[in-house]
């Protein structure tokens, strides 16, 4: 039976307002994800992520998810990864920069051996605070040292005794990305030899290959710039061993060499 054009041009439109339809679902759904297919990002967390994930987890990702900067948090496939990674380095002294609601920190909290310890740094205390309660409810909170205020001075203070060099066997950093290669500057003389760097969001959204004229958010192209050299500035540092990953939001794992 022909088709008749009528019947073609409602195909057509059918068809875009599909495709128009799932790219919104994309951009809402998965902007922690750089999956092509929302179905496939959906089936990785209903199959290998949420079954697994702890129940105080579950909790504060729920609880985060009612806050208006949610976009903000670690994504829970990547809370897991975080989580198998410090347990395959046998990490024991660890810092983060960057808390929010401390979604990774519990998952980095709860990974850690029970005299494990968390140098937790954030320019907001609120946020945390929010988190804190489940965090303790999990009976990790004793493990964390949290301190408010910017990174940087605190990085500066422990590079300058010596004694704090070469100590920290896990880093990860989720915070300002304008000042993620000055926290490199520092960190790289505090992990240990064989320690590792987590810097999230090295893929920005998926900004990083897109023109420099492409529509995007304002907080998206203010840090692009800042996301691409840092991304540069780790591929040619010889004191490290680098993997870029595409979970979340692109995180990059740095195993320091020398």
């Amino acid at each position: 039976m022909a088709t008749t054009t009528t019947e073609a041009t409602k195909t057509s439109t059918n068809g875009e307002e599909q495709q128009q339809s799932q790219n919104l679902r994309h951009q809402e759904v998965g902007h922690k994800s750089l999956l092509q297919s929302d179905d496939l990002y959906q089936y990785i967390l209903e199959t290998s992520v949420y079954p697994r994930e702890p129940e105080s987890m579950k909790e504060l990702r729920e609880v985060t998810a009612k806050h208006p900067w949610n976009i903000m948090t670690t994504s829970a496939d990547e809370g897991q990864f975080l989580n198998m990674l410090i347990k395959l380095v046998n990490a024991k002294n660890t810092m983060e920069i960057g808390v929010y609601t401390g979604y990774s920190l519990l998952a980095t909290a709860l990974a850690l051996p029970e005299d494990g310890k968390i140098l937790a740094m954030d320019v907001n205390r609120e946020n945390y605070e929010l988190g804190l309660p489940i965090i303790e409810k999990a009976g990790v909170a004793h493990k964390i040292d949290f301190r408010e205020g910017p990174a940087l001075p605190v990085l500066d203070e422990l590079v300058a005794d010596e004694k704090n060099h070469g100590t920290y066997d896990f880093i990860f950093v989720d915070a300002d990305k304008d000042n993620y290669i000055n926290y490199h500057k520092r960190l790289i003389d505090l992990v240990k030899i064989g320690g590792v760097i987590g810097y999230d969001n090295t893929l920005w959204n998926g900004s990083v290959v897109a023109p420099p004229d492409a529509p995007m958010r304002k907080y998206v192209r203010y840090y692009r710039d800042f996301v691409i050299e840092l991304n540069k500035a780790l591929a040619a540092d010889p004191r490290i061993e680098i993997c870029m990953l595409p979970v979340g939001d692109g995180i990059t794992i740095c195993r320091r060499i020398s």
